[in-house]
């Protein structure tokens, strides 16, 4: 069901499409992060910054899908 939520929002709510290409992007990078073999000091702090803006951006599109539940009464 949440699948199917996530799915009507990528189509029909722009913010929600910007915010899950935002949290993509960074996913992304963080990934890229991820298979150094050693971090700088730079890199570690990016990849703690990352970290903290998907999880932002995770509670923004959190947000918009309870909301369109409710606005919907999707259970």
């Amino acid at each position: 069901m949440a699948a199917q939520v996530r799915d009507q929002l990528l189509q029909s709510n722009d913010e929600f499409r910007k915010l899950a290409q935002e949290h993509s992007q960074y996913q992304q990078r963080l990934e890229n992060l991820i298979q150094k073999k050693y971090l700088s000091e730079d890199e570690k702090l990016e990849e703690v910054q990352l970290k903290k803006l998907k999880l932002r951006l995770k509670d923004q599109m959190e947000c918009l899908e309870q909301k369109f539940r409710a606005d919907h009464q999707v259970v």
